[in-house]
């Protein structure tokens, strides 16, 4: 498993006369597992995905990931955007071996290793159709299948699950966590850093819950480790009612510190 770690990571877009736009002051942060950063619109989360994915350079500070200092894209890194990505002109096979091919992969492992996610998602019926004949929850699955199907050891989320219905959204939680212990359990050990504005969703999957507050610049407010994950069915818990309440007052209050 990868560890990402952020040690004061700023950044700043310059402006006209010399002026510049802070949009993340000093984030610094340990990350493995799952984690979730957590907080308002406008406050840095997915410029900080697009700085862990090597897409962004910060003005300042560093991001390592496994050890290694981020200089750009990586080839473990796979990242899932808010619209999913998928390529509409290109069926469901061809999308999920996408990556394969960027990285020649010879056709007969391809087909084998995509027939195999596919298997594993629940989309082989679907191989040929095309993303437009999916449902929203499906199209999520197809996502998730692409990025796994490169065996990465790190994948970032960003809003994966905005675009769904409330019982979807759900749904596509507890298949992602399933997904994930069952990747622990195979020994294929990847890191997973979600964006999201829900609490509950935070809560829910995280292990650790990154809280951002602020606006130009957004800052670190508090780090809650979510350590009674541990539930078969955590949401009907006390203390999932808990942790999402100590959140909200986190997000709240002008406060900045770091909570449990």
């Amino acid at each position: 498993m990868s560890e990402v770690i952020l040690r004061s990571v700023s950044l700043s877009y310059p402006l006209s006369g010399g002026a510049v736009l802070p949009v993340l002051d000093a984030i610094s942060a340990e990350m493995n597992g799952i984690s979730a950063l957590l907080g308002p619109s406008g406050c840095g989360k997915t410029s900080l995905i697009h700085i862990i994915a090597g897409l962004l350079r910060p003005s300042s500070g560093e991001v390592t990931i496994g050890g290694q200092a981020v200089r750009g894209v990586r080839k473990q890194t796979a990242v899932i955007f808010q619209d999913y990505g998928l390529l509409p002109w290109k069926t469901v096979f061809a999308n999920v071996e996408l990556p394969l091919r960027l990285a020649r992969v010879p056709q007969k492992a391809r087909a084998e290793r995509v027939h195999h996610a596919l298997a594993e998602f629940g989309l082989d019926h679907f191989a040929a159709q095309y993303p437009s004949r999916l449902s929203g929850g499906m199209k999520q699955r197809l996502a998730i299948a692409r990025a796994f199907v490169s065996e990465p050891d790190l994948l970032l989320m960003d809003e994966p699950f905005s675009s769904l219905d409330a019982l979807s959204r759900e749904e596509a939680s507890f298949f992602l966590l399933s997904l994930y212990r069952k990747k622990l359990q195979e020994k294929r050990r990847c890191t997973i850093i979600l964006v999201t504005h829900s609490v509950e969703e935070a809560v829910y999957l995280a292990d650790t819950v990154f809280v951002i507050k602020g606006r130009n610049p957004g800052v670190m407010a508090a780090r809650v480790a979510n350590d009674k994950k541990t539930a078969a069915d955590f949401r009907k818990t006390a203390a999932f009612q808990e942790q999402c309440e100590y959140i909200r007052d986190v997000l709240k209050t002008e406060r900045l510190g770091f909570g449990i």
